[in-house]
């Protein structure tokens, strides 16, 4: 079953530390989003492999944006 990655605030994409593919855990950080000049690690909510990446660095998001997909 697949589970959706979202944004915790409104932010920007800052870093992607994976690409489609990969193999992560759960609580591994995949997506670092830049909000009020701090760094928000934005982490796998289950083990998987990521099936997609909805965003690209530099991209503005808002709150509960799906930012990656994780099967």
């Amino acid at each position: 079953m697949a589970e959706s990655v979202t944004a915790p605030m409104v932010g920007k994409v800052f870093q992607i530390q994976c690409k489609v593919g990969d193999k992560v855990e759960e609580e591994q950080v995949i997506i670092v989003l830049e909000a009020m000049k701090m760094e928000i690690p934005v982490t796998a909510p289950v083990a998987g492999t990521i099936k997609e990446i909805k965003v690209s660095e530099g991209d503005t998001v808002e709150s509960d944006t799906v930012l990656a997909v994780i099967e």
